[in-house]
């Protein structure tokens, strides 16, 4: 049976993308290929850090206990989890909203088509995460209206280059 590296299962209010404001199950994936500066869930993302192995159908089944519709999926870069099309795939398949909060760096063409109801929430590294070479700029053509582009600035110099990325 395939599995998937899950650090984390909660249900809590979503504080990005196009549901921010609802409430959603989270879950957090273990793995990152980024290392930026300013990363809030580094304890996930080493290949050592504590998971349990499950499988998308008993991932699928904690969702359906929780009884909320809105399903986020995040890391760490979700999208390393080997088997994550099948998660998504099922939990579109039953008609919950997908959230992808992904780094920027993977591409995303693998994942668009899946489900209608799936949306990402994409970050664009700014200079001062130390990890703006990996950004992936040609996902930028696969983005939706539904999808979310989020940037975190830290500086001065941040502010501006996410005003050119915004422009280009």
């Amino acid at each position: 049976m395939n599995r998937l590296a899950v650090v984390e299962k909660f249900v809590s209010i979503n504080g990005e993308g196009t549901h921010a404001g609802e409430l959603a199950v989270f879950l957090r994936f273990r793995g990152c290929n980024l290392n930026c500066g300013f990363c809030d869930t580094k304890w996930a993302n080493a290949a050592d850090a504590p998971a349990t192995e499950e499988s998308a159908e008993e991932l699928v089944e904690y969702v359906r206990q929780t009884g909320v519709q809105n399903v986020t999926l995040t890391g760490g870069e979700p999208l390393l989890q080997s088997h994550i099309g099948e998660l998504i795939t099922a939990l579109g398949a039953l008609g919950y909203r997908v959230e992808i909060e992904t780094n920027g760096s993977v591409d995303l063409t693998p994942f668009v088509g899946i489900s209608p109801s799936i949306a990402f929430t994409m970050d664009y590294k700014l200079p001062g995460s130390g990890m703006e070479a990996h950004m992936r700029t040609e996902n930028f053509a696969l983005l939706r209206a539904q999808d979310t582009v989020k940037f975190v600035a830290g500086s001065q110099e941040d502010l501006q280059r996410a005003l050119e990325v915004i422009r280009t």
